[in-house]
């Protein structure tokens, strides 16, 4: 030490950064040992709304974005077997961080206490996931982009299997409600809306822009999003082992959600020119 700590010090930040990474994985092992009493119990930030129905086959649990469209979709759901929990903020961005620093963030201590299967490559025990339909509802705005890609970050790379195993999904709600007399249409893209009003031909239309999940009272958001017999959603597949597709999913989380912001840099200005309607 004395004659070399120049040496010495990068080798004892690795030695504790290790010994971070292993308390962090044995505190996920014990947060999925906690049962769904301590849950319902307990004051976490993002509170589950469970469903009554225990068969996870059957089971499905919508990550909403806060209080407003939480409130919503909680009442209206259907309780039998539709879950909602409500994540107050955007949750930390997992490849900025260490294991350690994941677990530290409450939203995601919720997210993995809810799920019950562990966090991790390793700790992840897939037979013990309560929900096998995860979908992610956020709002069709930037900030509800970002926190839709922090989750498909986080679950990429901290929940590979629920991705493997086709669970997790993404909700598509409507971007606008059109009316004429007593007539009203549910449309997603703004190509549906211009041929909408064309064919309805009238200066009667009225077009409400859907900016967030929280406009939507429980009905319409039950009717347009969350009904399996009506609601479209985007299934998050798996690659089939395709290995130069893998690398590239890798790299493409890596420059987007990574450290080092010249690689970032390069793709915004490479793929600024593809931007079709940016919305600051």
């Amino acid at each position: 030490f004395e004659h070399h700590p120049a040496d010495i010090k990068p080798i004892l930040e690795k030695c504790i950064l290790s010994s971070k990474a292993r308390e962090a994985a044995r505190k996920a092992r014990e947060l999925v040992t906690k049962r769904k009493g301590v849950l319902e119990g307990s004051g976490l930030p993002g509170k589950l709304a469970d469903c009554a129905e225990r068969d996870p086959v059957k089971s499905e649990l919508f990550i909403v974005e806060g209080d407003s469209a939480g409130g919503s979709a909680k009442q209206g759901r259907n309780r039998n077997y539709q879950a909602i929990l409500p994540l107050k903020g955007k949750i930390l961005n997992v490849l900025k961080a260490r294991d350690d620093q994941i677990l530290q963030n409450e939203e995601i201590k919720t997210l993995v206490m809810a799920l019950g299967v562990g966090l991790g490559k390793e700790s992840i025990d897939i037979d013990k996931l309560r929900y096998h339909k995860i979908i992610i509802m956020t709002d069709a705005d930037v900030d509800g982009s970002h926190i839709r890609t922090l989750l498909l970050t986080f679950f990429y790379k901290k929940m590979r299997a629920i991705v493997d195993h086709e669970h997790l999904f993404i909700a598509q709600p409507p971007l606008y409600l059109i009316r004429h007399g007593k007539e009203h249409h549910y449309v997603f893209t703004d190509q549906e809306k211009e041929k909408l009003i064309k064919k309805i031909n009238s200066d009667k239309v009225v077009v409400q822009r859907y900016k967030g999940l929280g406009e939507m009272n429980p009905e319409q958001l039950w009717e347009t999003t969350m009904d399996p017999e009506k609601r479209i959603m985007l299934k998050v597949s798996p690659l089939d082992d395709d290995s130069v597709m893998l690398e590239q999913v890798d790299k493409t989380f890596n420059v987007l959600m990574g450290d080092e912001v010249e690689p970032r840099r390069k793709f915004i200005e490479e793929n600024a020119r593809l931007v079709v309607n940016l919305d600051l």
